[in-house]
Parts: C-alpha cells; sequence; structure tokens
C-alpha cells in the first residue's frame, strides 16, 4: 500500500505541474477556453455565469498558478491535510467540466494541456476520474506523508512558485507565450499544414444481417448498411482546418500565401490596443520599398473595421477572418506576423512592435 500511495503522490503532483506550466504559458489560451464554458453554462445551467466573462482571464491565471503550486506542495509534503483538501475540490471542479463537455459535446476540448496535448472529451474525462482516485488515496491517508522540508522553508518554496508562476503568466499574457505549440508558430508552412502529410486512410465499418463488417474501401455490392468511418492515420490529418480569408471581393486564402505579407490581426477593434497603433504605423511607413506588404485581417465588421481604420490612420488593405483563427495564431490584440510565401517567419505582441530592419532582416 505504501507505494501505492507514494506513486499516486508523484503522479498527482507532475500531473498538476506539467498542466499548470503549460497553462501559465499560455493564459490567454486557457482564458479563451474558460469563457466557453462560461458562456455554456449561462445558457444551459444558469444566466448569472454571463457575469464571469470579463473576469476570465483573472481565473485562467490564478488556476493555473494554483495548479503548479498544489503540484508541488504534494511533492514536497507541504501541509498535507490542507493540500489534499484544496486538491480535491478542485479535480471535482474539474471533472464536472470535463464531464459536460463530454456528456453534452459543448466544449469539445477542455484545454486542460493547453495546445500541447489534445485529449477529446471523454478521454479529458477519463484522466480526470483517474486522479479522483489518486487524490482520493491521499485525501485518505495524508497522515501518512511526512514534510520533506522545515515548515517556514516549505512555505518559502510555496510562496516564491505562487509568485514566480504569476510573474511568469502576467509576462506572457504582456508578451507572447514562451513555447508556441499551435499549428501557426514561427517556422510553420501554413499553406503545408493545411494539407494532410500523406494519403489519408479510412476503414468503413457497415453491418448486414445483423453482422458488422470493416472495409478499406466503401463496399460497392449492395446490402450493407453504412455505421461509421474510422480514420486510420489521424496523425497525417491536416493541423490546419479552418484558415479562411476574405473580403468583399472574394477568398483571400491561398493568396495570403504568396510573396511577403506583414499581417496586423486585431479579432475585435473595440478591444484592441489603440495606442500601439502609432509604434505601427510608425513600422508600416518603414517598410515602403515594395519588398513587403502590410494587411489587416480582422475579424470586426466592415463598418466598424473601416471606422477604427480612419481612427488609428492604419492605411492598408484590410480582409476578414474567423475571431477563433485569429485568436489562435496570436494572443494579441492586435498582433504582428509575418509571413513569407505562407511560412510564419515572426510573430509580435503590441508590446514589442519590431522595427522595421529587423523584419527586412528575416524576409533575406
Amino acid at each position: 500500500m505504501k507505494i501505492i500511495i507514494h506513486a499516486a503522490r508523484w503522479i498527482v503532483g507532475l500531473l498538476f505541474i506539467v498542466s499548470g506550466i503549460i497553462k501559465v504559458n499560455d493564459p490567454i489560451g486557457t482564458a479563451i477556453k474558460m469563457q466557453e464554458y462560461f458562456e455554456v453554462f449561462a445558457t444551459d445551467i444558469a444566466g448569472f455565469f454571463h457575469v464571469l466573462v470579463p473576469y476570465a482571464l483573472f481565473f485562467a491565471v490564478f488556476l493555473s498558478v494554483l495548479e503548479v503550486v498544489l503540484g508541488i506542495a504534494v511533492l514536497i509534503n507541504y501541509r498535507m491535510r490542507l493540500t489534499t483538501r484544496v486538491l480535491l475540490v478542485i479535480i471535482v471542479f474539474f471533472t464536472f467540466l470535463t464531464f459536460y463537455s463530454a456528456k453534452f459535446n459543448k466544449v469539445t476540448d477542455c484545454g486542460c494541456f493547453g495546445d500541447a496535448i489534445k485529449l477529446t472529451p471523454w478521454e479529458s474525462f477519463s484522466k480526470d476520474l483517474v486522479l479522483i482516485v489518486l487524490i482520493g488515496i491521499l485525501f485518505i491517508y495524508w497522515q501518512k506523508f511526512k514534510a520533506l522540508l522545515p515548515d517556514r522553508t516549505g512555505t518559502i518554496v510555496v510562496v516564491a512558485t505562487f509568485a514566480l508562476n504569476t510573474f511568469l503568466a502576467i509576462y506572457a499574457i504582456n508578451h507572447l507565450p514562451f513555447v508556441d505549440f499551435r499549428a501557426y508558430k514561427i517556422g510553420a508552412n501554413l499553406a503545408k499544414s493545411m494539407e494532410p502529410s500523406e494519403k489519408l486512410r479510412y476503414q468503413y465499418i457497415m453491418t448486414k444481417d445483423g453482422q458488422e463488417h470493416k472495409f478499406d474501401q466503401y463496399p460497392t455490392t449492395g446490402g450493407y448498411e453504412y455505421k461509421d468511418m474510422v480514420l486510420l492515420n489521424p496523425e497525417a490529418a491536416p493541423k490546419i482546418t479552418d484558415y479562411n480569408i476574405w473580403n468583399d471581393e472574394g477568398d483571400f486564402t491561398q493568396a495570403s500565401f504568396e510573396g511577403t505579407r506583414l499581417v496586423i490581426i486585431s479579432y475585435d477593434v473595440r478591444k484592441s490596443d489603440v495606442k500601439s497603433f502609432q509604434d505601427i504605423n510608425q513600422l508600416i511607413a518603414g517598410l515602403k520599398n515594395g519588398v513587403v506588404e502590410p494587411v489587416a485581417f480582422t475579424a470586426s465588421d466592415g463598418e466598424t473595421f473601416e471606422n477604427f481604420r480612419h481612427e488609428v490612420q492604419l492605411a492598408i488593405p484590410y480582409y476578414f477572418g474567423d475571431a477563433t483563427v485569429l485568436k489562435t495564431i496570436i494572443r494579441s490584440n492586435p498582433g504582428i506576423i509575418l509571413l513569407d510565401n505562407g511560412v510564419v517567419k515572426g510573430k509580435w505582441h503590441y508590446n514589442d512592435v519590431p522595427d522595421a530592419a529587423d523584419i527586412l532582416r528575416l524576409t533575406r
């Protein structure tokens, strides 16, 4: 039993640390996921959840940092009576979220491990059920754990962990994630990412006379009833499936992969940092050499963006895209990316607007 108890401690501690650090790396992505949950709950459970939507970023930072702190606390056996109780409350809360997602297909990605590890809703729920059992063991046998550090030293470690991860989360919010796990990371070829890496292979599951049959090709003979189709090589599926850019004249998706483009992304100009456009306009002015074409992508409607671009004097062509996709491309509003024939050469937060020389250096 001793081995099981200590194995549970290590598994719980490491999982919480890894999960928390991944979310601390990208708190805005976690906040977007929490907004989804709040909006779903507001519609399905109680309207007051709408009140929580503006505070999604605060909750994202707090819960992400708390995960890391709890993971460290478990590994050093810090005040296990309190730690195991908080862990139990947290995992029950997370299990409810993942069950709700899986059962009602409301939020198809819980964001448990951010964009680093994608889990289906049922996989997330299963993972949380295992954690409930492991944390339950820690909760029952908390007295068997002796602190590995003196209480004062343990407190310093826990407080330092909280302070450091809070700082990292705030830094990531005001700049960009330290590690980009998304399909739009620097170096990604967006055009190729929209294509399968190899031919997709499917298995067709059919029934006939009460018997189930599996085929590599869709059967052409009669008598079979379609039941399901399973992708046999999901790792070969396109990494990007929802990138689509357009304007009033038509589709711009493929054209956005041509040439060298400095893309100013503002998914919602009403929430955009207006002051940063002074630096952005200076950057654009320094690129008037025909090498780099500045364009803007937005999810705001045409009239709203027209008024906004006149307000900030953004005299460049603009195109429309889905808000979720634009927020996935870059965690900044506005944000800047450099595309060279569809390859992401650079990404910048509005607090880190580069010089024209930096952009030109990347295009050589």
